[in-house]
């Protein structure tokens, strides 16, 4: 029996509460689906959603189902960036996913539509598909216009820089603020809102082509109507995430994740989706599985091409047909039908002639946006995880976004205790090529690890330091960091890792293609390996680490994954 049967078997207050919000009599013995998207005036990854929502539901209830929409908004990072209210980012997601979960079990809904473009909510949603195993599947809001000349949110960080320096003028400025953000969607790089979207499909719980899918056309209105019919679907053949959230799947992630260059914050949320069906991920996993995945696409911010680019060209499916060796295609996904047939019925019903004409439209073809396996952008692909004496448990960097003269680095510690200092040093000029800014207590358990944007920008937007000084971090990154930035390091500095003890002048060494991440010297000296781990435990002696207590939805940090 139905779960909504079930409920209002065994409470006659069901029907009249049901009745009461418009439902029909009729409608009250149908399968109940609940649409739970993050639409709100937040950001222009939301902003939009309502109209997907309206169209699953006109959709479900076509197919003889009952839908419900709800709403729980989510956060921009673009506005919570560089202040206190990035500390709020990450534990959005969990949340996000917890109020799906309030909304699906306090009404027992029988099936499930999650609708969201942007960073947390994304991985909100899978988690909460995952935890709540209904028959259901995720629509992703898709990808924002690109400006003229690609411009983009993220540009705006250079030409505020620039007008600061003299070198612009606020006219200018805002030529550039008032065109970077052309209509509503997920912002137009590989960040993590694009990655996100990305590895919903590539998970096999979106439908094929959703991920990027541009949202100024009616193309996303049809999806998402077509998501709301396959929800009703997935109700009548009692098709589960659990059915489809394998191992093989989060390993097909994990691949497409590399080949598109995508966000390190994907070490993240694809381990947590993955603990909500007892899978564990771990940091080997990423390392193991990308060994031999070529990086075939380079986005913006690393690459030439904005996301809506990426869909014409052909989008999450271009990336799986050329990757088609390297995947396991007998996985199910929400279509009903396996990864393979999937791909079959994409090139059955003209998917990829589409982005053919599509790229003729632009003077390009497919290949120009997403490369061909035989002829890759690198044979190496976007994510390596480093380890060593400076993090003993890992650190990650995105290396496809970083210049291949800084793969093996050699500099000077700087060291801040926060962003906000480690900015005002580099725009102040005190940061100088061939440092090493570490910017430290920024990890889940000291400040619930936000993201380093504003100094991963700073740097790279000062030509003198874009290309000779690097950054390391126990928090996070923006996916449109580009750069010599490691982030994630574990242990953080707020568990006593090996970050807490570093000193200004100590010699830090980075190298990508060893897969270290080391303090090689002390006081601007080189030392041994010994004398470093001597150097490190005297230090140990005497220091009290500082006591972090958080207020609020901050206090839940501590189980924050």
């Amino acid at each position: 029996m139905l779960n909504s049967q079930v409920i209002r078997k065994s409470g006659p207050e069901v029907d009249p509460l049901w009745l009461g919000a418009g439902r029909s009599v009729a409608d009250l013995s149908k399968p109940q689906i609940l649409i739970d998207s993050t639409y709100g005036d937040s950001h222009p990854g939301s902003r939009h959603l309502n109209t997907l929502a309206e169209s699953a539901r006109n959709a479900v209830y076509a197919a003889q189902a009952m839908p419900a929409l709800y709403t729980v908004t989510d956060i921009c990072d673009g506005v919570a960036t560089g202040h206190a209210g990035m500390n709020y980012s990450l534990v959005s997601r969990d949340l996000i996913a917890g109020m799906v979960e309030i909304h699906a079990r306090a009404s027992a809904f029988d099936g499930l539509v999650t609708i969201s473009s942007c960073d947390k909510a994304v991985p909100g949603h899978l988690m909460a598909l995952a935890r709540l195993d209904l028959p259901g599947l995720h629509v992703s809001g898709g990808s924002m216009a690109p400006g003229p000349r690609f411009i983009s949110a993220d540009t705006c960080y250079e030409t505020n820089l620039r007008v600061a320096e003299g070198n612009m003028t606020a006219e200018e400025e805002w030529y550039y603020k008032r065109n970077a953000c052309m209509s509503c969607g997920a912002c137009q790089y590989m960040g993590t809102a694009s990655t996100m979207q990305a590895m919903a499909e590539a998970l096999g719980m979106s439908l094929p082509g959703n991920a990027m899918i541009p949202a100024n056309t009616s193309l996303i209105t049809h999806l998402a109507a077509d998501a709301g019919a396959q929800a009703a679907e997935l109700i009548r053949r009692d098709l589960r995430p659990s059915a489809i959230l394998t191992r093989a799947a989060f390993e097909n992630a994990i691949k497409v994740h590399a080949a598109i260059g995508g966000s390190t914050n994907a070490v993240l949320h694809l381990p947590a989706i993955a603990a909500e069906v007892g899978i564990q991920l771990t940091l080997q996993d990423f390392e193991t599985l990308t060994a031999g995945i070529p990086l075939l696409a380079k986005t913006l911010t690393a690459g030439r091409w904005p996301t809506q680019y990426f869909w014409y060209a052909g989008g999450v499916p271009a990336v799986m047909r050329e990757l088609r060796d390297q995947l396991d295609l007998s996985v199910m996904t929400v279509t009903g039908h396996t990864l393979g047939e999937n791909l079959e019925e994409l090139e059955r019903t003209g998917y990829f002639r589409r982005s053919e004409e599509m790229m003729e439209g632009y003077g390009l073809t497919p290949r120009d946006i997403i490369h061909s396996a035989a002829d890759p952008v690198d044979s190496d692909s976007g994510v390596t995880i480093l380890r060593g004496s400076l993090a003993p448990e890992g650190a990650v960097i995105k290396h496809c976004a970083v210049d291949k003269s800084m793969h093996h680095f050699i500099g000077r510690a700087r060291v801040f205790d926060n962003e906000e200092s480690a900015v005002a040093a580099i725009y102040e000029d005190r940061i100088q090529p061939g440092d090493v800014v570490v910017i430290r207590y920024v990890g889940r358990r000291a400040a619930g690890m936000p993201e380093m944007l504003k100094a991963t920008d700073a740097i790279c937007n000062k030509p003198a330091l874009c290309r000779s000084t690097a950054l390391v971090t126990d928090g996070r990154f923006s996916g449109a960091t580009r750069g010599p930035s490691v982030g994630y390091l574990l242990p953080e500095a707020a568990a006593g890792g090996p970050i807490a003890y570093v000193e200004d002048g100590d010699v830090i060494e980075i190298d990508v293609k060893k897969k270290v991440l080391h303090i090689i010297g002390l006081k601007g000296q080189r030392c041994t390996e010994g004398e470093v781990t001597q150097a490190l435990e005297e230090r140990k002696v005497g220091k009290v680490l500082p006591e972090f207590h958080h207020k609020g939805v901050l206090k839940y940090l501590s189980s924050v994954r």
